[in-house]
């Protein structure tokens, strides 16, 4: 998959997904399914987006990256453009977005969630494709996160000259969505939400050919598994929660850097659980923002 005759220079990491523009409502609960009114807590824009998260926290430790992403010629890409520039990360905008994507994301005082997709991810074209591609050509590392360019490539026979990370969110094991990415991925990331088994998850990604399965457990910490089957258990670290928003790719940034300093899968997740605080206490995608 690797573009050859392409010059450009070396990237240590490429996340390829959405960049978002959000507004953020903080509810004392997530509202029943009846007509009512109720009254906000709080509200605020920011920037969204699970690769935007991504880029952000692994230019908040240092690591070189460059982030792949559809985003619109409106007054929402011009915040996200501004935000991404603010934090640090290199950005190659893919063609095609009509308006930037966007999100209200209900939040309630215990994390829960309910995003309501205002502005619609664009499709995936040929040209947003072959894009991804040659910003790929030269990363040690390629993220693809779930979208449709991201699923074109995860889809490809032909495998990349990176590591491949995944991250699969709230998958149910089940989704055909996620499959292909399972099968192009050398690390595997999901969230326990709507996993009935942990241990058999990661084994099923080991089986299928990934180096590392992780599957994050929110305040419980997260559980990780090597190719030898090796099953690696690691605390949360205590913290006054402000957003929750931007953890799980706070911590995927968090144990992707342990990774490329040579460091084991127990000091990946301690890595990663580290790095989340930097979401969690934050209204932003990442501390790095509210300077």
């Amino acid at each position: 998959m690797t573009a050859r005759g392409v010059t450009s220079p070396r990237r240590d990491v490429v996340v390829i997904g959405p960049a978002t523009w959000n507004h953020v409502i903080a509810l004392d609960e997530l509202p029943p399914p009846t007509p009512h009114m109720q009254f906000a807590r709080d509200h605020w824009w920011t920037m969204g987006g699970t690769s935007a998260g991504k880029a952000l926290h692994l230019a908040d430790l240092g690591v070189e990256q460059t982030l792949v992403a559809a985003i619109g010629p409106d007054d929402a890409g011009d915040h996200v453009r501004s935000q991404l520039a603010r934090g640090g990360v290199r950005l190659v905008e893919m063609p095609g977005a009509v308006a930037t994507e966007s999100h209200t994301n209900l939040m309630s005082t215990t994390g829960e969630r309910v995003s309501l997709y205002v502005d619609p991810p664009p499709a995936a074209s040929a040209a947003s494709v072959e894009v991804a591609r040659l910003a790929i050509a030269d990363a040690t590392v390629v993220v693809l996160d779930l979208a449709a360019t991201g699923a074109r490539i995860a889809g490809d026979d032909v495998p990349l000259d990176a590591e491949v990370w995944v991250d699969l969110h709230d998958w149910d094991g089940e989704s055909n969505f996620q499959v292909p990415f399972v099968g192009a991925a050398n690390v595997v990331v999901a969230s326990h939400e709507r996993l009935a088994d942990i241990e058999r998850f990661l084994r099923r990604c080991i089986d299928d050919g990934a180096e590392l399965a992780i599957v994050t457990r929110g305040a419980d910490g997260s559980v990780g598994m090597d190719a030898a089957g090796n099953t690696v258990i690691c605390a949360a670290s205590a913290v006054d929660v402000v957003d929750t928003n931007g953890a799980g790719d706070a911590f995927v940034a968090g144990a992707l850097a342990a990774r490329m300093h040579g460091l084991p899968l127990e000091q990946m997740l301690e890595a990663g659980s580290k790095q989340a605080l930097r979401a969690l206490t934050s209204r932003h995608l990442c501390a790095s923002l509210d300077m």
